[in-house]
């Protein structure tokens, strides 16, 4: 799939959710569900993740999770303080913790997931104010992009 992203001059913020998007087409040719996401250090991608539930049969494997994981073993640390998460879909609550708990600094959203979104859709898990850090969230990063990949894998699985 060409994404509309493609054609047209990207910032720095579209160029790393377009990368976030790369993952959600392996997702999606996986038979997964498509979701991307991509973990920036200091203007470079450290680490990359996509679904992978399905065929790992392991429930804990979205893409934010594969790529928190990743990035924690690159840098040798659970502290992502300086690290930034780009993902194509708002993150569940399991993952909203984990971008918590990882200390990520900037979290850059695509598009908003009305059934299970932890960042403000069902619930906003990083306005609690209970919590010692502080995730700065930003939406709509190609959120057109983000969201006709997933509208295009159900329409095709509606179909099968």
């Amino acid at each position: 799939m060409r994404h509309e992203a493609d054609r047209r001059s990207l910032t720095a913020h579209e160029r790393y959710m377009a990368q976030a998007l790369t993952e959600a087409e392996k997702a999606r040719h996986s038979g997964e569900i498509p979701v991307g996401a991509v973990v920036v250090k200091d203007g470079v991608i450290i680490a990359r993740g996509h679904n992978e539930r399905e065929s790992k049969k392991d429930s804990t494997l979205h893409a934010e999770m594969t790529a928190i994981r990743m990035a924690c073993k690159v840098l040798d640390s659970w502290r992502l303080t300086d690290c930034d998460l780009y993902v194509t879909l708002e993150p569940c609550t399991m993952c909203a913790g984990a971008i918590i708990q990882a200390r990520i600094r900037n979290l850059y959203i695509g598009t908003s997931d009305l059934k299970a979104g932890a960042a403000g859709s069902v619930i906003d898990v990083f306005r609690v104010n209970a919590f010692n850090h502080k995730v700065e969230v930003s939406w709509g990063l190609l959120e057109e992009e983000c969201s006709a990949v997933l509208k295009e894998f159900f329409s095709e699985l509606r179909e099968r």
